[in-house]
């Protein structure tokens, strides 16, 4: 609080102790107190919060879904989308195309992303393909096999029981111990519908230690059908499965998180005994009881059903899309699901293939990369996204979006950034290259940009001077395009450790073809600034190193500027 926290945002009353503590016994000065409040009730003011606490829902109404908002959303989608590859010029597709093949689920799910509300009238990828060609052509759809591919699922309570004074009552028994062992009474008996439990930042129970417990789970199982059935534990170790006296799953020892299923023949209604062991030392558990009792696979028949599509058709537009959120962290960073064994399988039929890459975050693409012949990353394209990059697809917008994150070519290369410290570090592993796999600011167009004739005003300046530097940018290409022209720094011998280039500038133009125009960067003595030793902001005397180019692995230009003192 005393070092400018003015508000703490915890996810229970119970996690205010530490804070509440402190303020009842004084420890927080009134001062810090009297500022937070103050800087909270300024931006409530500034906001309108006292005069019009409440949105007009009418006004609210009319702004969501007004022309200009929804011209807004379509440009804001055709600015973001990033052109990843085109090998042989294969995008844009020619709109007198006679059939074409939209694959997968994001194609037709228009998800806006996490944090987003539901959208207004969006428009998905494949609405804005079938409107920007027409009723001429042919546009065979198929979903592919989904960014999910679950080999079990959560037994429901439909098939748990409990039989309690000869009543069959919904749920199984849970008796949970305030130790890892089983020992004494449960400190908390209760029924619960089904085994599907994530104590991370919790425990079962109020009165259960988060990291010291155990629990203890018994009644029936009944199965809807006939037949051999493979049933088990997701979870971190430290589970037992028994089913009519005899252990199925066991996983006694704590290692990882793990599913761990057994073959088990069931008979359709008939009840199985079912006894469930889980305990946890350390805190941040995980258990699951799941079957493949009704499990939806991708299976043979989508992946047919896809190539098929694909092998009809002129060309294949193929929607991959990522899983992710709060609390949705992904620990792989390839496609989810089946979706790249899909990309394989499409791209075998031998059609031009180009990949509509749905997400937030990066990819890697070595298992498919080299079989497609275009890559869009759309991110998450928002409302009128559909139109968008079916525009970009068929050639009515030259896409100019840059990446603004780094992706590497495996997870192992990671951390990576373009503007990391000069370490000494060597760029290479025994069996990885250290570059990306695409560099930060990257983005290709559908035409091609020429840099030449660097100038500067001058190459000495005091630390108190700023200097303009100017170049000339040309359109070599046959049609109009942007270019997002971009300024990188590097201060060559600086008192701290200083990032090998940082981004200091930006700017995205226009071009006609065989047009060229010189553009400018003012270097000002905050752009050559650091942050010293005493945590002041100076800039120090030396040589910068300037940089113009079109990403952080594309510099185009290249001079230096002394700053003298």
């Amino acid at each position: 609080m005393e070092a400018g926290q003015d508000v703490i945002f915890q996810t229970s009353f119970d996690q205010y102790a530490l804070f509440w503590e402190a303020f009842r016994q004084g420890r927080i000065s009134d001062r810090a107190i009297d500022e937070a409040v103050r800087r909270v009730l300024r931006a409530k003011f500034e906001l309108g919060l006292f005069e019009n606490p409440y949105v007009d829902p009418a006004i609210a109404a009319s702004a969501n879904g007004s022309p200009e908002n929804r011209d807004l959303a379509l440009q804001a989608a055709r600015e973001s989308i990033v052109l990843l590859k085109n090998e042989g010029g294969v995008l844009p597709f020619s709109k007198s195309i006679r059939s074409i093949a939209v694959i997968g689920t994001d194609a037709v799910e228009a998800r806006t992303g996490g944090y987003s509300g539901p959208g207004n009238r969006k428009i998905a990828i494949l609405d804005g393909i079938r409107a920007k060609l027409g009723p001429g052509v042919i546009v065979r759809y198929a979903p592919g096999g989904g960014r999910t591919s679950a080999e079990a699922t959560t037994i429901p309570v439909a098939s748990l029981f409990t039989v309690e004074n000869g009543k069959t009552l919904p749920g199984l028994k849970a008796e949970y111990f305030d130790n890892p062992r089983f020992e004494g009474w449960p400190k908390l008996v209760r029924t619960d519908p089904a085994v599907d439990f994530g104590w991370t930042l919790y425990s079962p129970h109020e009165s259960i230690p988060y990291d010291w417990y155990s629990v203890r789970w018994t009644g029936k199982l009944r199965t809807p059908s006939t037949g051999l059935v493979r049933i088990g534990i997701e979870g971190n170790d430290g589970f037992r499965l028994t089913l009519d006296g005899r252990t199925i799953v066991e996983s006694w020892i704590k290692e990882t998180h793990r599913s761990k299923l057994a073959e088990f023949r069931m008979e359709k209604d008939r009840m199985y005994d079912l006894h469930l062991e889980f305990y946890e030392p350390a805190g941040n558990a995980r258990v699951r009881l799941v079957w493949t009792e009704g499990v939806k696979r991708e299976g043979k028949e989508r992946m047919r059903e896809a190539v098929e599509a694909a092998a009809q058709s002129d060309a294949v537009v193929l929607v991959a899309g990522l899983h992710e959120g709060e609390f949705q962290d992904r620990a792989r960073l390839n496609l989810p699901g089946h979706q790249e064994e899909l990309i394989q399988a499409v791209a075998a039929a031998g059609k031009p293939v180009a990949l509509v890459l749905v997400g937030g975050s990066a990819v890697t693409m070595s298992a498919w990369k080299d079989r497609v012949d275009g890559i869009l990353d759309v991110w998450y394209p928002g409302e009128a996204g559909g139109t968008a990059v079916a525009e970009v697809l068929f050639g009515d917008y030259n896409p100019a979006g840059r990446l603004p994150i780094t992706f590497p070519v495996s997870e192992g290369q990671l951390p990576l950034v373009y503007n990391h410290l000069p370490t000494g570090r060597g760029d290479d592993y025994f069996d990885l290259t250290g570059q990306p796999l695409y560099p930060f600011g990257f983005g290709l167009s559908y035409t091609r940009f020429e840099y030449r004739d660097l100038q500067f005003e001058q190459t000495r300046i005091r630390t108190n001077e700023s200097v303009t530097v100017r170049f000339k940018v040309k359109n070599t290409g046959r049609i109009e395009g942007e270019e997002v022209i971009q300024l990188y720094v590097r201060d060559v011998l600086a008192s701290v450790a200083r990032p090998i280039l940082e981004l200091k500038g930006f700017q995205r133009v226009r071009l006609g073809p065989g047009e060229e125009r010189e553009f400018a960067f003012v270097l000002t003595p905050e752009k050559l600034s650091l942050v010293d030793r005493a945590l002041k902001r100076v800039v120090e005397p030396g040589d910068f190193r300037i940089m113009i180019g079109s990403s952080s692995k594309d510099i185009r230009l290249r001079g230096f500027v002394t700053v003298v003192t």
